[in-house]
């Protein structure tokens, strides 16, 4: 995983990772890997150029079996993935065995504002596919800034909460609570249509 770890300097630099799009990117169906979540959010899967949170009860309990899919989907189509601050080093045989192609993965190691800034930044940059954080005290202006930079960068942007936030407001067009007992997922909030009343049970599809 040490290839894949780079400074933000070096991953915003245009002349190393500028894919020479001749069309800017295309804000289509984003599916997320898993026919039963897909089936039930309006997009049809992850809402494209904008901010889904994911509400954990405790880091490493399904967020990156959940997000694995769609993270294989966009580094085997030759877009960038990066992940800021996250809270564990990520082990590479287990994203390598789930599809991601690690020469399209960064990481960046920072915490607190440092990390929303960094991820705002890459997110605006139009150079990702995805990017994910783990803020852990992020208000509504920070949370603001993340969906409005996804626009803009038109890039899928996933933050990852404690599941306390449930109780705050958010601007995220996704909410997405992950649940252990039993294993499911929980909307809560999504743009376009109606949050299901009823919870999807997880799969491990992907």
């Amino acid at each position: 995983m040490a290839g894949a770890v780079t400074s933000l300097e070096g991953l915003l630099d245009q002349r190393r990772l500028w894919k020479g799009r001749a069309t800017p990117r295309i804000s289509g169906q984003q599916p997320t890997g898993h026919a039963a979540l897909d089936a039930v959010l309006p997009s049809g899967g992850w809402p494209a150029s904008a901010l889904s949170e994911l509400l954990l009860p405790a880091h490493g309990c399904g967020e990156l079996q959940l997000l694995w899919p769609s993270l294989a989907r966009l580094t085997a189509s030759g877009e960038r993935v990066v992940l800021v601050g996250p809270p564990h080093v990520p082990y590479a045989p287990a994203w390598q065995a789930a599809g991601v192609e690690l020469r399209h993965l960064s990481v960046i190691a920072a915490e607190g504002k440092d990390a929303l800034w960094a991820a705002e930044q890459c997110l605006r940059s139009g150079s990702c596919g995805a990017v994910l954080c783990w803020p852990m005290h992020a208000d509504d202006k920070a949370l603001r800034r993340l969906q409005v930079a996804a626009e803009n960068g038109q890039t899928l942007a996933f933050a990852c909460r404690p599941q306390a936030a449930a109780v705050n407001a958010s601007p995220a067009a996704l909410r997405l609570m992950i649940e252990l007992q039993p294993p499911q997922w929980r909307v809560l909030k999504c743009r376009g249509g109606v949050a299901p009343a009823a919870p999807i049970a997880c799969d491990r599809a992907g």
